[in-house]
């Protein structure tokens, strides 16, 4: 096995960060399209590139650490200025803008769950009897919520 490197890591987070971005686009396809059975297909995988992700950027930071630099997100800003590698402070931008877009798209698409939320529990809401207004009786005839007098003849 080998070992982790702060490099290592950063090419594994760009590869997961980019499936979850495509996975985020298809969740707002199905959430725009209202496709209930394509969002639980979709639900495990997002899931498990988000804990991919919260797993990658601490193997990361524990690779700075013992690399001598902070076990952080400053540590690596620190272990790109003295690596010399060329491609790993593009590599790092690349990972930080899609996280970006990976937050806004998670965003929007909460957004899209809430409207959907709001508007399944209007018309539930609809669908319920209200408590004034008129109802039909056991004889099918309408009848009032107000409660009835009865007259008696003495």
């Amino acid at each position: 096995m080998h070992s982790v490197t702060p490099m290592s890591s950063l090419r594994e987070e760009q590869r997961v960060i980019t499936e979850l971005l495509e996975v985020l686009k298809q969740e707002q396809q199905q959430l725009l399209a209202a496709d209930i059975d394509g969002l639980t297909a979709l639900t495990p995988r997002k899931s498990s590139l988000v804990n991919d992700m919260a797993v990658l950027a601490s193997q990361r930071h524990n690779a700075l650490g013992a690399a001598g630099y902070k076990a952080e997100e400053a540590g690596m800003e620190a272990w790109l200025a003295a690596s010399g590698d060329a491609a790993a402070a593009p590599l790092w931008t690349q990972v930080l803008e899609q996280t970006r877009q990976a937050k806004e798209l998670n965003r929007v698409n909460g957004t899209l769950i809430s409207k959907h939320l709001s508007h399944t529990q209007g018309a539930l809401q609809a669908l319920r009897p209200q408590t004034q207004g008129n109802f039909y009786g056991p004889s099918g005839q309408p009848t009032s919520a107000t409660p009835r007098r009865g007259f008696l003849a003495g």
